[in-house]
């Protein structure tokens, strides 16, 4: 008897960035669990007007071990048909769905309607975002179309549950982000550090991943130039491609003179060196202004580093305060007590609380929520 087929329809190789990390791992957590998998992943995903960073795509070579179709044009609706049909006529037990960005709406709403026309294949959306964090006329009706083609909602935020009934009563679960485990373990600090060609004996603080006006990292830079932190002997590396305009961004460091207090490595971060950057730091900082989830926090988990986080949407849920790290409110004063205080605490204090914690974060966990939702069994 051959194996179940399970589709993931969302970013992929040659795509770069955390939605095509993230697939790729579910993919192989697939496998691992008896599906046959495949990734359809997009030729077009954004038209230039919507992407702010440098490049969509990865110079990292392709994976060996994930059968990946490069087929979908997210502003081609004939594209949309010829897909739809293709996946309808293959019947696969699963479909699996990201749903980040209301602009993918039309794409996979139409997608899914002719995949559903086969009376067989049970959809399943992952919704990262329901609400955008940068709103655009149709929002609304895009993802209504997407969400009318669905069975059953993964969230992994109660921010994103609460947003999500406010379109749907389908089913849906609420599941702790995973792991990102596939970067490599963690290194020890001093190596680390002499590969990024860091001072081996500073104080070193992490903001990590693409820099956008929701991120915070305007907010961060404010802290870094409070007295508190100013001369504390605390330097902020931060690790990540703008994907906005860096003006403002440079007018604050130049306001509070903080050029010898920063690393900055702001072009995008490959995957084989994200191990470096997170082995290499004392501590995550994650000073959003807003948030559902952060993709940011389970990579910290895995590489057991404690984090700051602020008091917006689900981010203190992930990160009891006191225990795996410090919650602050996104302002630069609070922001800049708690860095204080996470040096005070030392990592040692919360190394116990991250390594049991981080047991709950399980890939397993989130496909077998899924094939529960789909009633699919590999077995």
């Amino acid at each position: 008897m051959s194996s179940p087929k399970a589709i993931i329809i969302g970013p992929a190789h040659p795509l770069r960035g955390g939605l095509a990390s993230f697939d790729e791992r579910l993919a192989r957590q697939f496998t691992a669990e008896g599906f046959d998998t495949t990734i359809y992943t997009f030729s077009l995903q954004y038209p230039n007007f919507l992407f702010p960073g440098t490049t969509q795509y990865s110079s990292e070579p392709a994976p060996t071990d994930i059968n990946i179709k490069v087929r979908i044009n997210s502003i081609n609706p004939f594209n949309w048909i010829s897909v739809g049909n293709e996946l309808r006529q293959l019947k696969p037990a699963i479909i699996v769905i990201r749903y980040w960005l209301p602009f993918m709406g039309p794409c996979l709403g139409t997608i899914l309607r002719l995949v559903r026309l086969n009376k067989h294949t049970r959809i399943i959306a992952i919704a990262d975002n329901v609400q955008p964090h940068e709103k655009r006329p149709g929002d609304t009706l895009f993802t209504k179309y997407c969400f009318g083609a669905v069975h059953a909602f993964v969230t992994m935020s109660e921010k994103v549950m609460g947003d999500l009934r406010k379109f749907t009563q389908k089913p849906a679960e609420q599941v702790v982000h995973p792991l990102y485990d596939n970067f490599g373990e963690a290194l020890d600090k001093t190596n680390a550090r002499e590969h990024l060609q860091l001072p081996v004996n500073d104080k070193i603080i992490l903001f990590f991943g693409f820099i956008r006006n929701y991120k915070g990292l305007d907010i961060l830079l404010e802290a870094m130039g409070t007295s508190l932190l100013k001369n504390s002997g605390i330097k902020l590396m931060v690790a990540g491609e703008f994907y906005e305009d860096r003006t403002a961004y440079d007018a604050i460091i130049e306001k509070h003179q903080l050029q010898d207090q920063l690393i900055l490595r702001t072009d995008f971060i490959a995957d084989s060196e994200v191990k470096y950057y997170l082995s290499a730091a004392d501590f995550v900082i994650q000073p959003y202004r807003n948030a559902t989830q952060s993709g940011v926090t389970p990579l910290a988990y895995h590489f057991e580093k404690p984090m700051l986080v602020t008091n917006v949407g689900g981010l203190p849920a992930l990160v009891p305060d006191g225990e795996v790290g410090l919650v602050a409110e996104p302002n630069p004063n609070s922001i800049a007590e708690k860095i204080l205080g996470l040096y005070q605490l030392g990592e040692a204090h919360f190394l116990p609380h991250l390594r049991e914690a981080k047991k709950q974060y399980s890939w397993q966990k989130l496909v077998q929520t899924i094939t529960r939702l789909a009633g699919v069994s590999a077995s």
